[in-house]
């Protein structure tokens, strides 16, 4: 178990999402301290700058999408010898791969969305998804460069591709939309076990659960514990923790579902969720009387 007190707490960033770490951060830090420890959080504008860290015990990884979550930096920490919360560089990298997880987790009967990679054919795209599909960059997250087409056409598909491609370098994933309820599952590792926390319900007051419906206080609704039917709960919980261990993940994730009927597919796992005033992560630790400052202390007492 860790047992350092100095701690820097990573967050910022270059890419789509710094503004989100930033927040991330801020929170993380505040409950460290609140928690007994002493952390300060460090704005990581690029790996040029990792020797900010060399001074502390332990790293609070408060980075979201690009080389902060996918594996780059977590790689130079490991290097460095120093102790990180959440996963090792190559789970971060797998997780952040949509592609490649989707395929893992299909390899290991774990259900997801028909998907294909984009390869300049929307007509072979239509024939074999449907008209009502999901653009994503293979990469990043918090939503930002996800289109989702309810009558795809060429023109209407190209202009998605495009956009995802503009918000993340990288392949473009095309998965068959599933409509139905959005479903996210935290997963935690405490006293040597790996076990879902509480399920949340999303419900966006408009539109889809998109960057500005994430992080818009009041635009969303989340009913935690989610009301779905125990045996689709339970299904979910075991779906998230597998999904963790299938990555070889540490510490916590987030799995994201869409619960259609019965059936509950997977979309993505994240290995350094959101930690603001609306994330997720939070709530549902909270769901089962874990404050924001017992929570990390738990993460951070689990870093590698």
């Amino acid at each position: 178990m860790f047992t350092g007190k100095k701690i820097a707490v990573l967050c910022g960033g270059d890419g789509q999402e710094r503004e989100v770490s930033l927040r991330s951060g801020k929170a993380v830090c505040d409950a460290l301290n609140e928690a007994g420890f002493n952390a300060a959080m460090i704005d990581l504008r690029s790996m040029n700058e990792i020797d900010k860290v060399k001074d502390f015990e332990g790293v609070f990884i408060a980075m979201h999408g690009d080389w902060g979550e996918g594996g780059i930096l977590q790689a130079a920490l490991e290097d460095m010898k120093i102790p990180f919360t959440g996963s090792g560089s190559r789970a971060s990298a797998l997780a952040m791969n949509k592609i490649k997880a989707c395929d893992l987790f299909k390899d290991n009967g774990i259900k997801i969305p028909e998907g294909l990679t984009w390869s300049d054919n929307p007509e072979e795209i239509i024939s074999k998804l449907g008209r009502a599909v999901v653009v994503k960059p293979s990469a990043g997250g918090s939503t930002v460069g996800i289109s989702i087409l309810k009558d795809a056409t060429k023109e209407n598909l190209i202009e998605a591709v495009n956009l995802a491609k503009k918000s993340y370098v990288g392949e473009v994933l095309i998965e068959k939309y599933i409509d139905g309820r959005e479903i996210t599952a935290a997963v935690w590792e405490r006293e040597g076990k790996i076990e879902a926390l509480p399920l949340i319900e999303i419900v966006p007051h408009h539109g889809f659960y998109d960057y500005t419906n994430k992080y818009t206080k009041g635009a969303t609704e989340y009913i935690v514990p989610a009301k779905i039917d125990s045996e689709a709960a339970a299904k979910i919980s075991e779906m998230a923790v597998k999904a963790h261990e299938v990555l070889g993940c540490s510490g916590y994730s987030r799995a994201d579902f869409r619960l259609s009927n019965d059936d509950a597919y997977i979309l993505e796992v994240n290995t350094a969720p959101g930690m603001t005033a609306t994330s997720l992560v939070p709530k549902a630790a909270a769901a089962v009387g874990v404050s924001m400052s017992e929570f990390v202390k738990i993460i951070m007492e689990l870093a590698r």
